[in-house]
């Protein structure tokens, strides 16, 4: 494993240890050569999963890109680092749970808009207001009327 800090090839595991979510090993590291410390997270390869974006066109699933839109809509919020990985978790068991190897970038984004409901008002608006594409304060106001109901946007 290359250390993050200086890229040295040798580091040592210091700490090993199942995730909250018994789904991955975290591992604490430590480079042999400068003594950074950082951590590593260990998965279980699962099988394919390819995305049909909104042009119909495919592309291999990237939990990456789901991390950092979820990232950018709780940016100065009270939310952890913590909590934005384990709604990524969850959203990808209920993306593979389908059980097909080809998901929809629309379905996909819906059950973000969920998750993110549930995770914090203020970052969901603002997913919402890219995902959906608001044009104008109508809409999000319509956004903030079905969130007051407890409802997703339509």
């Amino acid at each position: 494993m290359r250390c993050p800090n200086c890229k040295h090839e040798n580091t040592k595991v210091i700490d090993s240890r199942h995730a909250d979510d018994m789904t991955s090993i975290r591992r604490r590291r430590e480079c042999e050569a400068c003594n950074s410390r950082f951590t590593t997270f260990e998965r279980i390869e699962l099988s394919p999963l390819v995305v049909i974006k909104k042009d119909n066109t495919r592309e291999k699933f990237d939990r990456d890109k789901i991390l950092d839109g979820l990232m950018k809509s709780c940016e100065k919020r009270p939310i952890s680092y913590l909590e934005v990985e384990k709604c990524v978790e969850r959203i990808e068991k209920k993306i593979r749970n389908t059980n097909n190897n080809e998901v929809s970038s629309n379905d996909i984004g819906e059950i973000v808009m969920e998750e993110l409901m549930n995770l914090d008002q203020v970052a969901y608006v603002r997913f919402a207001s890219v995902y959906r594409e608001f044009t104008d304060i109508n809409q999000l106001m319509d956004a903030l009327k079905h969130l007051d109901k407890g409802e997703t946007i339509e």
